[in-house]
């Protein structure tokens, strides 16, 4: 009898540890997530806004109690925007800080380094703040993005230039995996009008060396220049450019970061478009903008931007895939729960999702940096 008992104990010893196995980063009363961002360098801003905007709205569910009885606690490792660090803040966050899963990574080639340990891992990610086709292609049942594709967002701006007339477009772009993405979609955009870039030319990830691009790029005389960078790159291009006697005009791909580029420009931003992929955070059009701006006030947040706003809505996304989970939380039933959420209307942004697709969005948007930096939609 006592042989029976001790084997039963045993059983359910085992299984206590193989629940908890299955729901690692997850207590009775609390969800640990994860981030890998740029806190320092040069894309610094990127991740600082997005982590503000997931911060107030988990801040917001939580004074609410939290999701079926749990509240959320996001842990973020600088990855400096570069792939190797990526990965080690990868590791650390799954290994080290044992999250449950991760939200809000910032950028092409650190998201792409990381990829196959999260994979690995089996851990979810929900809004990488990069719309690489790399990371949307092949599918990876892991990785749920809230954010249009730069395909997306380069045949707008085409749409948009060409409709104007303006056909001589030049393509600066980052020498990565981020920029040659952007450069992709560029090409795709203009021959699918049988046009050419007037002229290519690029810069190395978090360096401002633009010289030899402005040499490549000037002498071709486009009517516009359409930028695949991040924020600090681009300002300079544009302010040397100008500084050069370049009247054309110049268009960039939400990943700049629109508030980052315009307050480094100051007066210089004056007519620099940017695609977006969110709504515009400035003007309470819209449910959902309403309560982001709300949400970011009862946090002490009382600046907007397009790159906190994309981090609201990362987290509201990761919170409905959370709640439809279910009380028995685990990595697969977020999985199933956020494969739910088809035709999802968020107030004025929507989130589709199925076992074969999780694109997520379409939404693009153009804005322009007007007066002073800000934004005119």
């Amino acid at each position: 009898m006592r042989f029976v008992q001790v084997l039963a104990m045993s059983g359910l010893m085992l299984a206590g540890l193989a629940g908890r196995a299955e729901t690692t980063g997850v207590s009775d009363k609390e969800i640990m997530v994860g981030q890998f961002a740029a806190m320092s360098g040069p894309a610094a801003q990127l991740g600082q806004r997005l982590k503000v905007g997931i911060q107030a709205y988990f801040k917001a569910v939580n004074e609410q109690g939290g999701v079926n009885g749990r509240t959320l606690r996001l842990l973020t490792r600088d990855d400096g925007y570069e792939p190797d660090k990526a990965v080690a803040a990868v590791k650390g966050l799954i290994e080290q800080d044992q999250v449950f899963a991760l939200v809000g990574s910032v950028g092409t080639p650190t998201g792409l380094a990381a990829l196959p340990v999260f994979t690995a891992a089996k851990v979810p990610i929900v809004g990488m703040f990069t719309g690489a086709q790399g990371l949307r292609e092949p599918f990876n049942r892991y990785v749920f993005h809230v954010r249009s594709s730069y395909f997306d967002e380069t045949e707008r701006i085409v749409q948009h230039l060409t409709t104007l007339g303006v056909r001589k477009i030049a393509v600066f772009y980052q020498n990565d995996a981020y920029g040659k993405a952007g450069l992709e979609g560029m090409m795709r955009a203009l021959s699918k009008r049988q046009l050419q870039p007037a002229a290519t030319a690029t810069v190395e990830r978090n360096t401002v060396e633009v010289a030899a691009a402005l040499n490549a790029i000037l002498p071709a005389q486009p009517e516009a220049v359409v930028q695949i960078g991040a924020y600090k790159a681009c300002a300079e291009f544009i302010k040397q450019a100008r500084t050069r006697g370049y009247g054309g005009q110049f268009f960039n791909v939400s990943f700049v970061g629109s508030k980052a580029l315009a307050d480094d420009l100051g007066p210089a931003g004056m007519g620099v478009v940017i695609s977006q992929v969110v709504p515009f955070p400035y003007i309470p059009s819209s449910p959902v903008v309403r309560e982001y701006q709300q949400r970011m006030k009862e946090a002490g947040q009382n600046e907007f931007d397009f790159s906190s706003m994309e981090g609201f809505l990362i987290g509201k996304v990761f919170v409905e895939g959370v709640r439809r989970a279910g009380k028995n939380l685990t990595r697969e039933a977020l999985i199933t729960g956020l494969e739910s959420m088809k035709d999802v209307n968020l107030g004025g942004f929507e989130i589709n999702y199925s076992p074969r697709d999780h694109s997520g969005s379409k939404y693009t948007d153009l804005t322009i940096i007007g007066r002073d930096g800000r934004f005119v939609h």
